[in-house]
């Protein structure tokens, strides 16, 4: 699902709310999120997840193309845990049933 389908989508569940004013609230607490872990904070949304941000070092990696070392810099990365339920609701009996049947 891409933001735009997700603007849609709430669009649709609330049909009392315009569809540019849900794509403003959309905006807003994804840009939220965005400043927060851009300060280095947590951002917790109980029952879903929480966002992090993790700090990976630098260190030397190397070309694929040609093999040759390249000294990579440090970096901060985002990071995403899913919570409890969350978690609950990806492993339920039906979804193992679909995912099963996709192996086949």
């Amino acid at each position: 699902m891409i933001k735009s389908e997700l603007v849609l989508k709430i669009a649709e569940q609330n049909p009392h709310l315009y569809q540019r004013d849900v794509e403003k609230i959309v905006n807003a607490i994804l840009d939220t999120i965005a400043d927060a872990l851009a300060r280095g904070d947590r951002v917790e949304l109980r029952g879903f997840g929480a966002f992090s941000v993790k700090k990976r070092d630098a260190r030397t990696g190397r070309n694929p193309r040609t093999g040759e070392s390249v000294s990579i810099s440090e970096k901060v990365v985002p990071v995403f845990k899913t919570g409890k339920e969350m978690r609950q609701r990806l492993n339920a009996p039906a979804s193992k049933v679909l995912k099963a049947a996709a192996a086949q």
